[in-house]
């Protein structure tokens, strides 16, 4: 079965195709046009601006995908149809859906949380029956959730955040400290340098929001704001300190990480999980995967795999349509979603 596979939930335009029989997978092709550069000026994403520049880009991508697998027959068409910013999902939809039509192929919609998690399987070709129940882990811009999977393919949602999201606080931090969008990266790279003796005179200590609840949800904003508010109270000659700048980052990025971590261990002891299963933009984050193995039976996804991609969303539709069940279930959704 050959699957081709189209992300567009936020502002990276991505087309895949997927060969699967089995076990046998391979990724004929995985092309993704990111539009970084555009927003980083606005600091953060314009939704309609991105559905401009995926309406511009799909065409292109597609093609660059399609001669990468060299014309390989499409036995069916994979979507990305939420959650992510309604706009830019459209313009995948819809063109995936004009695409099935002229290729008399089905179209399946694909839930972009379930994609994150499952691109774990890209390159072992799916999970070992002794992995579960484990708890999943996804932590992107927009997203932080814990989700319990009890089986493969069967999830209960257990908590997620109550505002901004992991990746949206990192962000807003680096928006605070003038370092630019994306905010992980800058933020993870600044953290990494800092030394131990670094500190400028300097010792921050932020909060952990929530950390100490006996729930699983996530709150963030609140590290944003005390960010912003200590920031805001240091003369200028330290805010322009470059060991202040590393000092904040660092303490930013294991306050987050704390709080995952956390929250992790309560749903694995409550939940007697074997495994953590880890997916999205923020988990390419070096310390946070250290950390991470160091506590945890974990499977995270290679870094390519992290951001988004199509190849993931072509791995999870192969796993649902192997499974008879889930066909049914999968098919129904997409005459819903795109009639």
């Amino acid at each position: 079965m050959k699957i081709l596979a189209i992300e567009t939930s936020c502002d990276d335009t991505a087309v895949a195709v997927l060969e699967g029989e089995g076990k046998k997978i391979k990724i004929l092709s995985n092309i993704v046009s990111s539009q970084e550069k555009l927003h980083a000026q606005y600091g953060g994403v314009y939704p309609f601006l991105a559905k401009r520049e995926h309406q511009r880009n799909l065409p292109l991508v597609f093609k660059r995908a399609l001669r990468q697998a060299q014309g390989k027959r499409i036995d069916a068409i994979a979507v990305t149809y939420g959650p992510g910013l309604e706009p830019c999902l459209w313009q995948g939809i819809n063109f995936a859906n004009d695409l099935a039509r002229k290729l008399n192929v089905p179209l399946f919609p694909i839930n972009h949380i379930e994609a994150h998690l499952l691109a774990n399987f890209l390159n072992i070709g799916g999970p070992a029956s002794n992995i579960f129940p484990a708890i999943g882990l996804v932590v992107s811009g927009g997203h932080t959730q814990l989700i319990l999977i009890k089986k493969f393919l069967d999830y209960k949602i257990l908590g997620e955040t109550r505002d901004d999201a992991a990746g949206e606080c990192f962000d807003k931090v680096a928006r605070i400290l003038g370092l630019g969008y994306p905010g992980g990266p800058a933020i993870a790279k600044l953290a990494k340098n800092k030394s131990k003796n670094e500190g400028g005179g300097t010792s921050i200590i932020l909060p952990r929001p929530m950390i100490k609840q006996k729930n699983y949800d996530f709150s963030f904003s609140g590290l944003k704001t005390a960010v912003l508010y200590l920031h805001q109270k240091q003369p200028d000659r330290i805010k322009k300190s470059p060991e202040y700048i590393k000092t904040m980052c660092a303490e930013v990025q294991q306050a987050i990480i704390d709080v995952l971590v956390s929250k992790t261990k309560k749903a694995v002891r409550d939940y007697r999980a074997k495994t953590v299963i880890l997916g999205g933009g923020v988990i390419s984050n070096d310390e946070l995967r250290k950390q991470f193995k160091k506590n945890f039976n974990v499977l995270m996804p290679p870094k390519k795999f992290c951001t988004d991609n199509a190849a993931m969303v072509a791995i999870t539709a192969y796993f649902h349509l192997k499974d008879k069940k889930h066909k049914q279930k999968i098919e129904a959704k997409a005459d819903l979603t795109l009639k």
